[in-house]
C-alpha cells in the first residue's frame, strides 16, 4: 500500500542542536529508497507502507546507536484506494488553485 507520511523524529536528552540527528535520519530514509521532502519541522516521506515503517524503525535504532536516550516520533500518514497520488501531485493541486484565484 502506497503511503504519504509526515514525520517529526525528535531526539530527547541531547541538547538543543538536533541537525546531526536529523541528517542521520534523512540518510536512513534515502538508503531505504524513499522519496523525501525535508521541511523546517520534519520530513514528508512517500513510499510503500512496509518500507516507510521499516525506515522509521531504523531511524529510532540509529539514533539510539548514536547515544540518544529517548526518541519521540510524531507521525501523520495517509493512504488512498481510488488512485495512487504523489506528494508532488498533492502540492501541485493546491498551487494551481492558488494561481487560479490570483
Amino acid at each position: 500500500m502506497h503511503v504519504i507520511a509526515d514525520l517529526s523524529i525528535v531526539p530527547i536528552g541531547v541538547g538543543t542542536s538536533l541537525s546531526r540527528y536529523v541528517a542521520a535520519c534523512e540518510k536512513v530514509l534515502a538508503e531505504a529508497g524513499l522519496k523525501t521532502r525535508l521541511h523546517a519541522y520534519g520530513t514528508n516521506v512517500e513510499g510503500e507502507w512496509d518500507v516507510v515503517f521499516a525506515a522509521l524503525k531504523r531511524c529510532h535504532q540509529v539514533l539510539h546507536e548514536m547515544g540518544v536516550p529517548r526518541v519521540s516520533t510524531n507521525l501523520r500518514c495517509g493512504t488512498r484506494i481510488d488512485r495512487r497520488q504523489s506528494m508532488d501531485e498533492k502540492t501541485a493541486s493546491v498551487e494551481s488553485k492558488l494561481r487560479a484565484e490570483g
